[in-house]
């Protein structure tokens, strides 16, 4: 590799790590994607398992993923191939690499639909959002949406050519503690609303009654997306950590901090679209459409209706800027690695490509509505290909790598290194060796027969 340690960037300290690491983490798929699920697949008893799931799977792959990073000192292309250069090993380099290159573009799109609801909110129009038809009319308008698109994308595009210090660390350790004071003043706000309490009695009451299969499917589907699993990101920002921080405590930290960040996502949602149904629960499975679509209705019915919204889509705002930073920088990191370029070279290079591929998906529901992919719009088939196909398969190649190549020996010592300690061990050791690879192997099945309509989840 070009890049030597000597040269790397690095975190100032654990501090730094720890939001930038919980930055990536708490991002749309906590604030939007989790409170649908929930309430889709069971409310308080998918909440469960996703705890479950994430203290033990998610747990077993953040540690493996960091502790690759810091013993490499590379990003993901760099750091499998520091174990050998079979075509399995490469390959399995490249998939970590690409899925944030391929993620970052039509994330920004939605992080442009976040910037055009928040301007709405500022401007006072929060009838006018709620109304029937005005997200399907602002996604059809090319013009609109291709330019909130590039504004959120060149926003995210300075913070990282600033660096790692002075951009990403500086904007987490800013933007994370304001996103968790506006995430208890809403959540506050959601569940003191009239009839709001059964809302949260579904979301955190377990009802063994709404288990299925396929809400352990889906809370590890989630679990992947909102842990920023497989993406390469926590290889990356793991050959940034400095030797003395201790893994595990900061694993810790952001396993604490993502949780509860999506409870309270769940509790600001939940709640909130309980009291404006009635106590309808299939008003809260809107899907994608529930941020975008029901809770502004909600927030429309509402005393304090405008002051809501632009609260929660500032903090929506805040937590797609974050996320879209770490997603970004893993595939400048690549970039700079492989290449032997700087960072000013790579950061444009990773804007052209965000940029076109971006621009797909912006124009995909408006121009474009009729070119589509495997039945799929655009922004869709990012989606898919990325969350469904290659991420399972990413942290498949992971825990062989990690099991059958470095072996978990050499990771034990990475974690032990300097004032670390390894409580949770042989949870870390089954879970790689056997449970990890099955469960990532079954997300994988499960979720392309779904989406070939071979199975309904």
């Amino acid at each position: 590799m070009k890049q030597h340690e000597t040269k790397r960037s690095s975190f100032s300290g654990k501090i730094g790590f720890v939001l930038s690491a919980a930055g990536a983490s708490v991002g749309l798929g906590n604030i939007w994607r989790f409170p649908y699920l929930a309430a889709k697949y069971g409310g308080g008893i998918f909440l469960v398992i996703y705890i479950i799931l994430a203290l033990t799977f998610g747990y077993t792959m953040i540690i493996a993923e960091t502790s690759l990073g810091r013993m490499t000192r590379k990003s993901p292309v760099g750091a499998y191939a520091s174990f050998g250069k079979s075509k399995w090993i490469l390959a399995g380099g490249w998939i970590n690499a690409v899925i944030p290159i391929l993620i970052v573009p039509y994330y920004s799109v939605i992080g442009g639909w976040v910037i055009k609801y928040l301007v709405s909110y500022a401007t006072g129009q929060t009838q006018l959002v709620a109304a029937d038809g005005y997200f399907s009319e602002f996604i059809s308008d090319g013009v609109s949406t291709e330019i909130y698109f590039v504004v959120f994308a060149l926003i995210v595009l300075a913070i990282i050519y600033a660096g790692v210090r002075n951009g990403i660390e500086r904007v987490s350790k800013f933007m994370m503690p304001v996103l968790v004071i506006l995430s208890l003043i809403i959540t506050v706000y959601s569940v003191t609303r009239p009839g709001a309490l059964a809302g949260v009695k579904y979301f955190l009451v377990p009802n063994v009654s709404n288990f299925s299969w396929m809400t352990v499917v889906t809370a590890m589907g989630q679990m992947f997306y909102s842990l920023s699993i497989a993406m390469g990101i926590l290889i990356t920002f793991g050959s940034y950590m400095k030797r003395e921080t201790s893994i595990e405590e900061s694993t810790k930290q952001v396993e604490i901090f993502d949780t509860a960040i999506a409870m309270m996502a769940g509790l600001m949602i939940i709640p909130a679209v309980f009291a404006f149904s009635g106590g309808d629960a299939k008003t809260l499975q809107a899907g994608p459409a529930l941020m975008f679509i029901t809770i502004p209705k909600v927030f429309a019915s509402m005393g304090f209706g405008t002051f809501a919204g632009v609260m929660f889509f500032l903090l929506v705002l805040f937590a797609a800027l974050t996320s879209s930073i770490a997603l970004t920088e893993s595939a400048v990191s690549t970039f700079e690695d492989e290449f032997g370029w700087n960072r000013k070279k790579s950061t444009v290079i990773i804007g052209v490509i965000m940029i076109v591929i971006g621009s797909l998906s912006a124009l995909g529901y408006g121009p474009l509505v009729n070119v589509k992919i495997i039945g799929m719009q655009f922004l869709d088939f990012f989606d898919f290909l990325t969350n469904t196909v290659m991420m399972p398969i990413a942290a498949i190649a992971t825990c062989l790598l990690v099991s059958k190549v470095v072996g978990v020996q050499r990771i034990e010592e990475e974690v032990m290194h300097g004032e670390g300690t390894f409580r949770r061990k042989k949870i870390f050791c089954f879970m790689i060796r056997y449970l990890c690879p099955i469960f990532a192997g079954l997300i994988l099945l499960s979720s392309i027969a779904n989406a070939f309509g071979w199975i309904s989840m």
